[in-house]
């Protein structure tokens, strides 16, 4: 998933926050030695979170990072969601029939599904949102990335050959919805979870038109929650139990809401205050804090990385450049000293501990091993063969971040390692709110990026598919044949060969580092002060990163 699609770009989400009234104009009761706590307003399971940045998009087709599909998720659903653990559990489908060839999926949806408006959900929504998903006029990234390849015609339909009308899928009836795949998708029940294939009201979207998903009247809702007093530039909303939902009966709070909170001082003080549950703690604040009861480590499987345009300039274009600024920082320093919140050093691209090899159960990382170090010997050697090919004494670049207080420690000290250990190299940040950051990104206006990407679903495609030459998410230029032959093997010809789909992983992930197409830096962890008031949020392993289903407030506090 994008820098958050894990972008990113570069995001530790800072706070969670729970009390349980909250005032008319916004401001924040604590929850005892009041003479009204048993007001009906303070009687409503309310929990407050912060959030790091705006919602970028909750247009469902055209969302790419990880604040919106959190909200998506929590507002809408698909044929399955996530449960406890990351396993997959029924949505709008109670279940599923898969043809002999393992082509045909087949999904029968439950009829008392119900959009906000009162509409039913039915096999026609589907159809129409992973339409218009791969409909070019969209112009929808994760459409393609999720669909090519996978669903029947999905190419063809992106690249304007087709009508999406042959887009393989189609209703049989109001609650039989029949998706046709190009090849046998080991993976393809946990893709289901994901935003981009949750169904829109064809009628509503259409009669939006332009003002779909841009505010609160231009939304609808399926899932467990609906949105309330957002539009897209807003610092603050809520998600309100959502009664049309099938499984309102498992959602427990009645109100979620939401600010967006950028300074870790400020987190710190509202959770001191009991006014927050949960929040993120930045590096400097984790040794006071790290005896603190509430005090865990999360990991996460969001790795973080440098994108090289390559069609910047010529510098760029210069693998040993390349590989030379892939080698000059020292990352074990960066996630000791600087992170310090359990994060680890990535050598790869595929995150430790998240898919093991078939057969073998050995973990993805440790059999292909580092490919990629912190060596500033050889880093000079690169750099000065990189310079000597391309005619120059000295180069200049500017690094695109995002402008989270964490980012910011993190790139000032990339760069500043960078132009260390690489004489001539000097560096300029550029740091900008992450919803610009995606803009420029998508159109490849940038020279240097931080960004990261988070598991879409259990499998090494979801890293891999990003560096393809046609892929909507590449945006650097970056084109190897071979890499291409052996990504695209892994859901054709090898689709039901799972050891070998594997061994072109392992081989493709090593082509990427020969070419130097990205610099990884680390797999993120969350240092986290965690209230044992909060109770059911999950943190998914892929696709959204909190699950609010099924979020409660503790039973000593209601």
């Amino acid at each position: 998933m994008k820098q958050k699609k894990w972008g990113l770009l570069l995001v530790l989400s800072l706070l969670l926050s729970l009390v349980v009234a909250c005032s008319s104009d916004g401001g924040e009761e604590e929850t005892s030695g009041t003479e009204n706590d048993s007001s009906s307003e303070e009687e409503e399971k309310v929990l407050n979170f912060t959030n790091l940045e705006n919602i970028p998009s909750m247009d469902p087709s055209v969302a790419t990072d990880e604040s919106s599909f959190i909200y998506l998720a929590a507002t809408m659903e698909g044929l399955y969601r996530l449960g406890e653990d990351g396993t997959t559990e029924p949505g709008i489908a109670k279940e599923h029939t898969i043809s002999d060839d393992g082509k045909t999926w087949t999904f029968t949806l439950r009829e008392d599904a119900k959009w906000s408006n009162g509409d039913s959900v039915t096999a026609h929504d589907f159809v129409y949102s992973w339409r218009r998903a791969v409909d070019p006029d969209t112009g929808s990234e994760y459409g393609p990335y999720m669909m090519n390849g996978v669903i029947q015609n999905a190419t063809a339909v992106s690249n304007g050959d087709v009508p999406v009308e042959e887009l393989g899928v189609s209703a049989e009836g109001d609650y039989t919805f029949v998706v046709e795949l190009e090849n046998p998708t080991p993976y393809f029940e946990s893709l289901t979870t994901f935003g981009t294939f949750f169904p829109l009201n064809e009628s509503f979207v259409e009669e939006q038109g332009d003002n779909f998903a841009i505010n609160t009247d231009g939304l609808l809702s399926n899932g467990p929650y609906k949105m309330a007093n957002w539009e897209s530039t807003s610092n603050s909303w809520e998600l309100v139990k959502n009664e049309d939902y099938w499984d309102a009966d498992a959602v427990q709070m009645d109100k979620l809401t939401f600010e967006v909170v950028k300074d870790p001082q400020t987190a710190i003080d509202l959770y001191e205050t009991n006014k927050v549950d949960r929040i993120d703690l930045t590096s400097d604040l984790v040794d006071q804090y790290q005896t603190h009861e509430d005090y865990q480590i999360i990991p996460d499987t969001f790795v973080y990385f440098i994108k090289f345009n390559q069609e910047a300039n010529e510098a760029l274009a210069n693998r040993n450049i390349r590989a030379a600024m892939s080698r000059a920082f020292n990352k074990q320093a960066l996630v000791d000293e600087i992170l310090n919140n359990g994060s680890l050093v990535a050598n790869g691209l595929v995150p430790a501990d998240f898919t093991p090899l078939p057969e073998t159960g050995e973990d993805f990382r440790a059999v292909n091993g580092d490919l990629v170090s912190y060596d500033v010997d050889k880093a000079k050697e690169l750099w000065e063969k990189g310079l000597e090919e391309i005619g120059q004494e000295e180069v200049e670049f500017e690094m695109l971040t995002d402008d989270d207080e964490t980012t910011k420690l993190m790139v000032e000290y990339i760069a500043n390692q960078l132009t260390e250990n690489l004489p001539g190299l000097n560096v300029h940040l550029k740091r900008v709110p992450k919803e610009q950051r995606l803009d420029l990104d998508t159109n490849m206006d940038y020279e240097v990026q931080v960004s990261r990407w988070g598991p879409d679903f259990l499998d090494p495609y979801t890293y891999m598919n990003l560096w393809t030459t046609d892929s909507g998410n590449n945006k650097m230029g970056y084109s190897n044949a071979e890499y291409d032959k052996l990504v695209e093997e892994t859901s054709t010809t090898l689709a039901q060969d799972n050891v070998a789909r594997y061994e072109n992983f392992l081989e493709a992930e090593k082509i990427l580092f020969e070419d130097a197409a990205i610099a990884p830096i680390y797999q993120a962890s969350k240092a986290q002060l965690i209230s044992p008031r909060v109770e059911g949020v999950y943190v998914n392993p892929f696709g959204s990163t909190y699950e609010y289903k099924y979020a409660t407030v503790g039973s000593d506090n209601e």
